[in-house]
């Protein structure tokens, strides 16, 4: 997941250098949601896995 927001973070920068505002904005919307979302779920993990060891 974390891939696919350095990729869409790449396009939008890309996009944006050459011009094209909307796809840039559109492009680094997703890679914020999928980053918040890779950042959520690496909280769980972490949460689960300290619960998991401490029980």
């Amino acid at each position: 997941m974390l891939y696919y927001a350095l990729v869409f973070l790449v396009v939008a920068i890309i996009a944006g250098v050459l011009g094209f505002g909307g796809i840039a904005g559109a492009s680094a919307g997703i890679a914020q949601i999928l980053f918040f979302l890779f950042l959520a779920f690496l909280v769980i993990s972490i949460v689960a896995s300290f619960m998991r060891r401490h029980t």
